[in-house]
Order: structure tokens, then C-alpha cells, then sequence
């Protein structure tokens, strides 16, 4: 589902006041950081990460690779820090960032 400009704004907005909650370093996509990746969009449904894997290139792919293997979508990326958003159904109201 491609997210409308209207959707990626609200997103943005929202995603401001967030702090990076994931930290992909050099050493890449482990199990470790899937399963936080995991954990944190099934609870927050919109986070921040920040990717610190080297040139620019590299950061594409690993983006791409983590799109595809969490099935989140990116509304926004600037320089090392992406927001990444996949919507939950029975997501806690408490936890969530869209249902505040």
C-alpha cells in the first residue's frame, strides 16, 4: 500500500518528536536487530531508526532489505535516520505513536 502525501505528512509530523529506537550499525541486519525492528513497529506502529552502515549506497540496500523483510513503509528518510511505519491492528493504544 503506497502511502499518500497527505499520509506521509501526518507521518512526518508525528515522527518529529520521536527519538531513533533502533541503531543499525556497521556490522548489518542480524537476527537481533530484525527482532527489535519486529517488536517495536508491532508496539509503535511509527518508529525512527537511525543507519549507520557507511556510504550512501550501502544505506539504500539495507533499507530496502529491511523494508521488505519487516513489510514497513518508509515515509521518510534524511541523511542516517529513517521513520518507518507498519500499521497494527490490535496495537495498545498506550504504546502506539498513530493512536495517541
Amino acid at each position: 500500500m503506497a502511502l499518500s502525501n497527505e499520509q506521509k505528512k501526518a507521518y512526518r509530523a508525528i515522527g518529529h518528536t520521536l527519538n531513533p529506537i533502533v541503531t543499525v550499525a556497521a556490522n548489518g541486519l542480524t537476527e537481533g536487530v530484525i527482532e527489535e525492528l519486529n517488536r517495536a513497529l508491532n508496539d509503535h506502529e511509527l518508529i525512527k531508526i537511525k543507519v549507520s552502515v557507511g556510504d550512501r549506497d550501502v544505506k539504500k540496500e539495507v533499507l530496502a532489505e529491511i523494508l521488505r523483510i519487516t513489510g514497513a513503509e518508509m515515509p521518510q528518510q534524511i541523511g542516517n535516520t529513517a521513520l518507518l511505519m507498519r500499521r497494527n491492528p490490535k496495537a495498545n493504544p498506550k504504546l502506539s505513536n498513530l493512536k495517541r
